[in-house]
């Protein structure tokens, strides 16, 4: 489910005080640190992802690639961080029309 641009603002705002659940390292995204982002995403729905230690490209295409395998949406990006969003089997957020 891709969600517009009225939702992407309002799950940005619900993203904004969160701090990243998962820190991707010099290791990069192992299938380890993408299990953790699956089990994140269906506990809580809208996630940040930090991303350390790479160049600007580097971090925009892990990002690309865990969007791609998890089937999220990719809600925002500020510098190293990125905010994820998989709505759940019994969605807890609203979101607006």
């Amino acid at each position: 489910m891709a969600v517009n641009d009225k939702q992407r603002r309002y799950l940005k705002g619900l993203a904004h005080p969160l701090k990243p659940v998962v820190m991707i390292g010099n290791a990069g995204l192992t299938e380890n640190v993408l299990a953790e982002i699956e089990n994140a995403l269906a506990y809580h729905e809208l996630i940040k992802v930090r991303v350390s230690g790479q160049e600007k490209a580097d971090r925009k295409q892990m990002l690309d690639e865990i969007v791609e395998k998890t089937g999220a949406d990719l809600v925002m990006v500020i510098g190293h961080i990125g905010g994820l969003y998989r709505p759940a089997d019994k969605p807890v957020i609203q979101l607006p029309g």
